[in-house]
């Protein structure tokens, strides 16, 4: 490049001068975006352009965060994602943010990934558009700028949203015990399939994702799919796949440097390819339910927002075409992924635990028996089942780093400033593991769950749904599936590892965090 046409009237300059005064420009905005504010929480010290991210190592992230805050204390800050972020550690700390504080830190930042993903693309490249990146990329982000969907939404569309999703579901059956047959039923399909494997070794995390997903997908879609249907079998492997990806190298680079890699091949161009794909699928059962739509019969909650969209779309709200299929997106995903996640964990520890295992069934014997399928009515009756179903969602830990926020205003925090649209990640792995609260925070005990007389005993640290006004809006129906699918397996199957292979621990850490692909052995009691 030996000569650059001006632009905004500047004269030509040499390829060498542009070159210069390019790096000279991106390195002086760099520092002036990034510099530290004014009694903000220590860190280690980053790099131009890309920030800590030649720290991180994702495959631990969670993990690092507590060597972190044992290096700088139990508030730090990170240069991730294009910003500044600030972590928060411990119990006490994290529940003073969501919860006492609860509207400083309500509200989502713009994520690169999701800002692509929920269709704010890219176009063609120029030189005109470099130096519009440039100065977007240098710029303070708005604060009130608000992506689509139910996770990643803020304002008045978040709380419209929010609000519309759990009326419309909770009319459906959502946390009540109208609900419950429905699951009892999806139960006894997945036993049939465990029984069709006759004790033989496979992998359940397919079969669970598709009952886990089928309760979901009834309240949503108004339909349950068969565990042969190879099309929503794809489906579910692909979301699986969507969610390991956000942990990838590539995916957090695109995170860091959007405006380079969006024009780079790597695992970002295969999350966004899925996402398509999965977007194409909720596009096809939206245009179904429009066909079919009877407002004075609503089936499902896609009827029931298509009923309130009406004739005319009000996107302030988030009633648009377009917004429903980010929300329905979000509730099938987080229906689907978390709740199959603590269950593959469930098995996984019962295959390495073999005593814990071997007590859990013999109080489902004694309570419930074998004539019928466990009921939530019986959950106050096996203190012992439900202890350890706590301490399996508490050690399997599936969202460490939780759902990333932001501050909606200058705020303080411990002895720390905050200032608006500061990223902030309260992270769930350090109360979930904190020190201060549990009595062996790093074992599996499910007397962390029992009182001396041996009666289920609630904990305060106990947040694995976290915790506020962003708490999980799905918890009494990941806490209703995850007791009844889990006392049914026990009730019916005994698990253990296939011989010769060893039960393993280890995970690998995506958007949530599950344990690496295991086999089982489910024998008939």
């Amino acid at each position: 490049m030996e000569t650059v046409k001006s632009v905004l009237g500047f004269e030509w300059m040499d390829g060498r001068s542009f070159l210069i005064f390019l790096c000279v420009f991106v390195l002086f905005s760099d520092f002036w975006k990034n510099r530290v504010p004014t009694n903000f929480p220590p860190g280690p010290w980053p790099l131009p352009l890309i920030g800590d991210l030649h720290r991180i190592r994702l495959a631990r992230l969670h993990l690092q965060f507590t060597e972190f805050a044992e290096k700088y204390g139990k508030i730090f800050s990170l240069r991730l994602f294009g910003g500044r972020v600030v972590v928060i550690n411990g119990y006490k700390l994290v529940r003073e943010a969501l919860v006492h504080r609860g509207e400083d830190y309500v509200d989502r930042p713009v994520v690169p990934l999701f800002d692509e993903m929920f269709g704010n693309r890219g176009s063609v490249f120029s030189v005109v558009s470099l130096l519009v990146i440039l100065i977007s990329m240098y710029s303070q982000p708005n604060p009130l700028v608000s992506l689509k969907g139910l996770v990643m939404s803020n304002g008045n569309l978040w709380k419209q949203q929010r609000r519309f999703a759990l009326h419309t579901l909770r009319n459906f059956g959502l946390g009540k015990k109208t609900l419950e047959p429905s699951i009892q039923q999806e139960s006894q399909y997945l036993i049939e399939a465990f029984a069709n494997h006759k004790g033989q070794p496979f992998n359940a995390q397919q079969l669970i994702s598709n009952t886990v997903s089928n309760i979901i997908c009834c309240l949503v879609f108004g339909d349950r799919y068969e565990y042969t249907d190879k099309r929503f079998q794809s489906i579910l492997q692909d979301f699986n796949e969507i969610v390991f990806l956000q942990g990838s190298p590539s995916v957090q680079m695109y995170n860091t440097l959007p405006w380079l890699m969006k024009w780079l091949p790597g695992s970002h161009q295969k999350f966004f390819n899925l996402v398509q794909r999965i977007v194409d699928f909720i596009e096809m059962k939206i245009k179904e339910h429009r066909e079919s739509l009877d407002p004075s019969s609503p089936r499902d909650y896609i009827d029931c927002f298509l009923t309130e969209m009406g004739e005319k779309e009000d996107k302030d709200s988030g009633f648009d075409i377009k917004n429903l299929c980010f929300c329905t997106m979000d509730l099938f995903g987080a229906g689907t992924e978390t709740t199959t996640t603590t269950l593959h964990w469930g098995l996984l520890y019962m295959i390495y635990y073999p005593k814990i295992q071997e007590r859990v069934q013999a109080e489902i014997d004694a309570v419930i028996g074998s004539s019928r399928v466990p009921s939530l009515n019986d959950r106050d009756n096996v203190p012992y089942t439900n202890a350890v179903v706590h301490e399996i969602q508490r050690m399997a830990d599936i969202l460490p780093l939780n759902v990333i926020r932001m501050a909606t205003k200058d705020t303080t925090l411990d002895k720390y400033t905050i200032p608006k649209g500061t990223a902030i990640m309260a992270s769930l792995n350090s109360v979930l593991h904190d020190e201060t609260m549990w009595e062996t925070p790093h074992s599996f005990n499910p007397q962390h769950f029992l009182d001396q007389d041996g009666q289920f005993r609630k904990r305060e640290a106990f947040l694995p749904f976290s915790a506020g006004k962003r708490v999980c809006p799905g918890e009494q129906l990941a806490r209703t599936e995850v007791f009844l699918f889990f006392t049914s397996l026990l009730q019916r199957f005994s698990f253990s590892a296939p011989d010769g292979e060893q039960p393993s621990l280890e995970f690998k850490l995506g958007g949530v965090r599950c344990p690496k692909p295991y086999r089982l052995c489910a024998v008939p009691r």
